[in-house]
């Protein structure tokens, strides 16, 4: 079964273009209809709305070394603006349907490591943001990004796609309270369980479960939009449950409510919305940083952010590209160059707007799953995120859990392409099978990649093949050697 036959969007398209529309996006040339990229642009922007509630909470509330914070409030708004013109920009240049914002776990290294513990200003610490992004780009425009991309053997490429799968399927689950990490206990040595106490205990959980089993008989019975409509019809048992059971927010005055709703409560809000707070935009020192922790230890933090957004990127562009079946028979996309430049761009964009590194994000799968084939989806999702500056209320109606169950579908549909990786060779094996799991247990995308071509320099080496591993592989293992001792390196400097 392809991608248009689990999405349910296989309609007979047109021979040929039908106005200027068309033609620029090559919509009818990559199968796809008008009306399907518009549905599957809003699928996106609300498999990814959540990042505008989620990004405040990691950055807003954070103190520097001046006692200053961002505020929530300002963070959602410049959230919002960069995600919303760095996605157009990119369907609109690189022309594919991936959406772009502020990126998990860059965000967090920024707010944690940047200005918690190394004493950053915000200012500064968005300017190695910056930074790390000027180098992106220049790396990009060299070629570099694309020569090392084309250097990963093809089980790789197909390890990231599967491994990214099972990553977005985690986060999923994750965000939904169907998983969840256990506390502290002197009697347990396991990490996470099911629900809580081992049972599926709350409303909002329930609503992800109805929700899971509801996405899947509409990807089954190949329902055009059925993910879109599976979001919405979620959403509206989200209010009947949370009008009937009251469960509130995952967090009560302070307090953990692990019953409650992990993010966004889905209540009809007392208003529409009121004028974004936009004064983050531009508060940036470049070169403080270098000044207050030295050039070495400033340029480590860089390193750390660039090898982190290379990788997390590329990863992610070739398993949605395969998703869309957009990539060749060697998994490269057509115009790779453009579109890791623009991606490039949005750590710029973010560490100007002050929302932390954008880049590509993996939850656009559930609107490649929907039928989004062209950049006109991205359109769609990145006009949807400026409205949301203005309307945030309105898009908190929609509930994580109302929209996980889309990336769990998705996570399943990605697990297909493992049939691909030649796991009769051992070698090959391990490397895939590294790159694959340590993704989703470790939350990063990175990580699994970094991992991988590690174990896969070490093991054909070990099969006599070291003279067959490109020379590119040797370089970014040693690279990521270095990155996973970011911490002891750094700590020896200061």
């Amino acid at each position: 079964m392809n991608a248009k036959q689990r999405s349910g969007s296989a309609t007979a398209a047109p021979a040929t273009p039908t106005g200027g529309l068309d033609r620029y996006f090559s919509i009818t040339q990559r199968g796809s209809t008008v009306g399907t990229e518009i549905r599957a642009g809003v699928v996106t922007f609300f498999a990814m709305a959540y990042i505008v509630i989620l990004n405040p909470l990691i950055l807003g509330t954070i103190a520097d070394v001046d006692g200053n914070s961002l505020g929530t409030a300002r963070v959602a708004a410049v959230t919002a603006l960069a995600a919303g013109v760095m996605t157009i920009g990119f369907g609109l240049i690189a022309r594919y349907p991936f959406g772009i914002a502020t990126g998990l776990g860059i965000n967090t290294l920024v707010a944690v490591t940047l200005v918690a513990t190394k004493g950053l200003t915000w200012p500064e610490a968005m300017g190695l943001v910056v930074i790390d992004g000027i180098v992106i780009v220049i790396l990009a425009a060299s070629g570099f990004r694309v020569a090392v991309f084309n250097a990963i053997p093809h089980d790789l490429k197909t390890a990231m796609g599967v491994g990214i799968g099972l990553f977005i399927a985690m986060i999923g689950l994750v965000d939904a309270g169907f998983v969840r990490r256990l506390p502290d206990a002197a009697n347990t040595t396991v990490p996470v369980g099911l629900g809580i106490g081992g049972s599926i205990a709350s409303w909002p959980t329930f609503v992800f479960c109805v929700g899971l089993v509801l996405c899947g008989i509409l990807v089954v019975k190949q329902v055009r939009g059925g993910l879109f409509i599976a979001i919405v019809a979620n959403t509206i048992l989200a209010m009947i449950v949370q009008a009937l059971t009251g469960a509130g927010p995952s967090f009560v005055d302070g307090k953990p409510n692990p019953a409650g709703w992990s993010l966004a409560v889905p209540e009809l809000p007392d208003g529409l919305g009121s004028l974004p707070d936009l004064s983050l935009v531009g508060q940036v020192d470049l070169l403080g940083a270098f000044t207050r922790i030295g050039v070495l230890a400033a340029s480590l933090l860089v390193f750390t952010l660039v090898l982190a957004n290379f990788f997390d990127a590329m990863g992610t562009m070739t398993a949605l590209g395969r998703q869309a079946n957009l990539t060749d028979a060697e998994g490269n996309l057509p115009d790779m160059k453009r579109a890791l430049i623009v991606e490039g761009v949005g750590a710029i964009v973010g560490g100007s707007a002050s929302s932390s590194s954008n880049t590509v994000y993996i939850d656009s799968a559930a609107g490649i799953a929907d039928g989004a084939r062209t950049g006109l989806a991205n359109v769609v999702t990145g006009l949807l995120f400026l409205v949301a500056m203005f309307f945030t209320p309105l898009y908190e109606i929609v509930p994580i859990e109302a929209a996980a169950p889309v990336l769990v579908v998705v996570g399943a549909m990605m697990m297909a392409q493992i049939k691909d990786i030649n796991f009769a060779d051992f070698s090959v094996a391990l490397p895939a099978f590294l790159t694959i799991v340590v993704m989703p247990f470790t939350y990063s995308i990175a990580n699994g990649i970094g991992i991988g071509f590690i174990a896969w320099v070490l093991m054909a080496t070990a099969a006599g093949r070291a003279k067959q591993v490109h020379w590119l592989l040797w370089l970014i293992s040693a690279l990521f050697l270095l990155y996973f001792a970011i911490d002891p390196v750094l700590g020896a400097i200061s």
